[in-house]
């Protein structure tokens, strides 16, 4: 286990500590084939577009064009430090130093062209100490996000994923004209209110259907997908999976969930799974450049890997951070 400097800060600012060591980078997306291993407890309707007895795989409907323009956007977040705070009566609070950014590539279809719409870098120190300040060591700043309850290590990485959303919804607003269709990877989250946007969830935890109508959609061919249903779960929403262009493998090979919001009718649900269907599939990546093809659509791919070259090195920020926790400023 490594062993923690702690110091004090500069005056005025609570004395935090530095592991010593340089902390993980969290684990990127990884789409196995197995499928989905644990039920869900949330209650479905199946019943939105065809009757569950009726369900079958459906194709592409005749008529459906995709958008002119799609916006697909994502976020990354890696933990620069983790820390811990000195407070005045003895005790002491875990935190994370962590840095996140948001960006979107813009599709133009008709022109054939991928590009950099917009990008965004923030970081922040979350932890629930009361008396934890900003960070401050010369051009870079970690702003506190103080998070509520006794502020568990454990708990604090999920911490980020609220102020990380704000900046995805900023960072597309910025990019969206009328007509296009967003793709945010990812589930929606608090982004449903957003108009023409989709859920992306490539990565299959829960298994929502009865074995029957699982089959449906593990018998889905690519370019495919199985009739909207309805979540009853806390964020709610319709939902469909579809089978991106894929060789035969396991049953769930190439299989994403897609999401969008609630406050929709059933009518405009299913156009948007009409739509998705005839717009995502062209975006999927292949084996031999991507292992994680092909759920990691090829302009996600790339928006991850410019997003994390603006994070900044790591190493560098740790440094930067045992430096801030000695009280040193250069």
């Amino acid at each position: 286990m490594s062993a923690s400097r702690p110091v004090d800060g500069p005056a005025g600012q609570a004395r935090f500590f530095v592991d010593a060591w340089d902390p993980a980078y969290g684990a990127s997306f990884e789409a196995g084939g197995g499928g989905p291993a644990a039920p869900s407890s949330a209650q479905v309707d199946a019943d939105v577009e065809l009757p569950a007895v009726d369900w079958r795989a459906i194709g592409v409907r005749r008529g459906v064009l995709a958008p002119d323009v799609v916006l697909l956007v994502d976020g990354v977040r890696r933990i620069d430090a983790s820390v811990w705070t000195a407070e005045e009566d003895g005790g002491s609070f875990p935190g994370l130093a962590a840095s996140y950014a948001a960006g979107v590539v813009r599709c133009d279809l008709e022109r054939g062209v991928a590009e950099l719409a917009g990008a965004r870098v923030a970081r922040g120190l979350f932890t629930a100490s009361p008396s934890a300040q900003d960070v401050v060591a010369g051009q870079v700043r970690y702003p506190v996000h103080r998070v509520g309850g006794t502020g568990e290590l454990s708990k604090l990485p999920a911490a980020v994923q609220g102020p990380l959303t704000a900046l995805e919804v900023a960072v597309s607003d910025a990019a969206r004209t009328d007509g296009d269709l967003l793709v945010v990877d990812g589930p929606l989250r608090a982004r449903r209110q957003l108009p023409r946007t989709l859920g992306y969830i490539k990565t299959q935890h829960s298994q929502y259907l009865d074995a029957r109508l699982t089959a449906v959609v593990t018998g889905l061919g690519p370019g495919e997908r199985s009739p909207v249903f309805r979540l009853g779960t806390a964020w709610g929403g319709y939902s469909w999976y579809l089978r991106l262009p894929v060789a035969a493998g396991a049953p769930w090979a190439g299989i994403v969930r897609m999401e969008c919001s609630a406050e929709l009718t059933p009518t405009e649900a299913i156009e948007l799974a009409d739509l998705s269907l005839v717009t995502l599939p062209r975006f999927a990546s292949n084996p031999y450049k991507d292992p994680r093809a092909p759920q990691n659509l090829i302009p996600i791919a790339g928006l991850e890997r410019r997003l994390r070259g603006l994070l900044g090195d790591a190493r560098l920020l740790h440094r930067v951070l045992t430096a801030a926790a000695r009280g040193v400023h250069r």
